[in-house]
């Protein structure tokens, strides 16, 4: 393969089987998980998707190793991607020519977030951003078509953007307990 446009002709047949699957009923909800576990010695969080890893750490005003990137910059990251991969997804599935894409994704985080004269800024990473780039040889209507239809269908873009329930335990236990399987 050694193109972008090459790996859209598989991508759209990838599309085009998932849809078909979709439309008979063979293919709805994925459940979906993650396992986060903290290490002792540095504080280092080792997220587990599947049979992934992805390292997350602070930086060293934080206490951190700095040995991967912070949850407030991996969000930003997942969103980029997200965004990214949508754009291939909708390339494909409308026959739009791509030979490169780039997304470009920033936010803040105040430090001083909730603090007095900070009240009203959110502790969560805000004023987020992004650009795409991309280079095609389509018509500028065929692009502006392929932004409608990432945009109308980014999960993660889609899910920053719309508010959320989210639900959440504690499990308790005494270090001399023994632990419950998961």
């Amino acid at each position: 393969m050694t193109s972008l446009n090459e790996y859209l002709v598989e991508k759209r047949a990838a599309v085009a089987a998932r849809e078909a699957r979709i439309e008979a009923g063979s293919l709805g909800a994925v459940p979906l998980s993650a396992r986060v576990a903290v290490e002792g010695r540095s504080g280092v969080r080792r997220i587990r998707i599947r049979d992934h890893q992805v390292v997350t750490d602070s930086p060293p005003d934080f206490a951190g190793y700095d040995l991967g990137p912070g949850s407030p910059e991996l969000q930003l990251g997942i969103l980029g991607s997200c965004l990214a991969h949508s754009y291939l997804i909708q390339a494909a599935r409308l026959g739009v020519p791509v030979e490169a894409i780039d997304v470009e994704v920033s936010g803040r985080i105040e430090a001083r977030a909730g603090r007095p004269g900070f009240e009203a800024v959110p502790v969560s990473p805000h004023d987020l951003a992004y650009t795409v780039r991309i280079v095609s040889p389509a018509a500028r209507e065929a692009v502006a078509r392929l932004e409608a239809e990432v945009d109308r269908a980014c999960p993660i873009l889609n899910l920053l953007r719309a508010p959320q329930t989210v639900r959440g335990t504690l499990e308790h236990r005494t270090p001399d307990a023994p632990a419950r399987a998961a």
